[in-house]
């Protein structure tokens, strides 16, 4: 248990390092228009209060700080230019800005969760009415 706590804070610090590249890469104009958009995704969905999902689920509840926040960051690191990305992650490295917060992530989060609940509703209601 103490390796697994050792292992996501050093993950944390090296993540969060990466958040601060991916808007840097987002704020800079020679940015690719896909990795923009899908760098401005994971930054909503990471710095977002709200997970898709959540983490009372014993194991779930970590797959999306431990596997698809670094997938679409893998993602967006081949959509960019290696020189541009190098370049922006050693300005990440060198500052010590933090991300701003990202309200309209959450929203976007909470969204996604009516929706599929909605989507429930209906088919259960469907299901029970026939």
């Amino acid at each position: 248990m103490k390796l697994l706590r050792l292992v996501r804070a050093g993950s944390a610090l090296r993540l969060t390092t990466y958040l601060v590249a991916l808007w840097k890469l987002f704020k800079h104009p020679q940015t690719p228009t896909l990795a923009k958009w899908v760098a401005i995704l994971v930054l909503a969905y990471a710095v977002s209060p709200i997970d898709l999902i959540p983490d009372f689920i014993p194991v779930l509840g970590q797959l999306d700080d431990l596997i698809l926040v670094p997938l679409g960051v893998a993602l967006i690191v081949r959509l960019t230019p290696k020189s541009l990305w190098e370049a922006r992650l050693r300005e990440a490295e060198a500052a010590t800005q933090q991300l701003p917060k990202l309200w309209w992530g959450a929203l976007l989060v909470v969204a996604i969760w009516a929706l599929l609940f909605g989507a429930f509703v209906w088919w259960t209601l469907r299901l029970f009415s026939a």
